[in-house]
């Protein structure tokens, strides 16, 4: 545990909290109760930006040692698919960007049809169409959760405002950085020259 502490986070924390990466809901489930921090007089959830970092690091090295065009990337949110186009042309991962046909994990027929094996959701709720076929096809499953998501198919929780276009922005950035880096493509964080605004969706 003492080790965790003296862990310096991937960003300068206030990266995290001018990109509205903590701002929750005014819901929570509670499959996300472990990750909020408090809840503010507004009655939002804060979520705790100490825990999503964690969690962008497990998923970066888990996500690592799946070959890059085996993984799927996915986000039926507006504001998530500039992130998700990003993260997968540098990583070279497969990805949607917009709602997932029917059909596409689980239906060889589908001209669409592909077969990864991992994924990445950027809402559960808003993606439940992709989850469904992963489960279906019982590859593990990798999503961003925001304070009300319900976790329980999710294999890899990464707390974080997923609505927001600065916070997915961030989150996707340094995802990717990490995968880059826990694969050898980049040596440390200074080779990585993209930023969070090469992320961010135009409003």
């Amino acid at each position: 545990m003492s080790e965790e502490v003296k862990t310096e986070l991937l960003v300068p924390e206030d990266v995290y909290l001018t990109s509205g990466v903590h701002i929750g809901t005014q819901q929570k489930s509670a499959d996300m109760k472990e990750f909020i921090f408090k809840v503010r007089s507004d009655g939002l959830y804060v979520l705790d930006v100490k825990q999503t970092d964690n969690r962008i690091r497990a998923a970066a090295k888990f996500l690592s040692r799946y070959q890059a065009d085996k993984i799927l990337v996915v986000s039926a949110r507006q504001y998530g698919q500039k992130p998700v186009r990003m993260f997968s042309k540098t990583v070279g991962a497969m990805s949607f960007e917009d709602r997932l046909i029917p059909g596409c994990l689980t239906n060889p027929k589908l001209p669409q049809f592909i077969e990864p094996d991992v994924i990445l959701v950027t809402d559960p709720a808003a993606d439940q169409q992709a989850v469904a076929e992963a489960l279906n096809i019982g590859i593990p499953i990798v999503a961003l959760c925001d304070a009300n998501n319900e976790t329980r198919n999710v294999d890899i929780v990464v707390p974080t405002n997923n609505k927001g276009r600065r916070a997915l922005a961030c989150v996707y950035w340094l995802l990717t950085r990490e995968v880059l880096k826990a694969r050898g493509q980049i040596g440390r964080d200074e080779d990585y020259k993209l930023t969070i605004d090469d992320f961010e969706a135009s409003l």
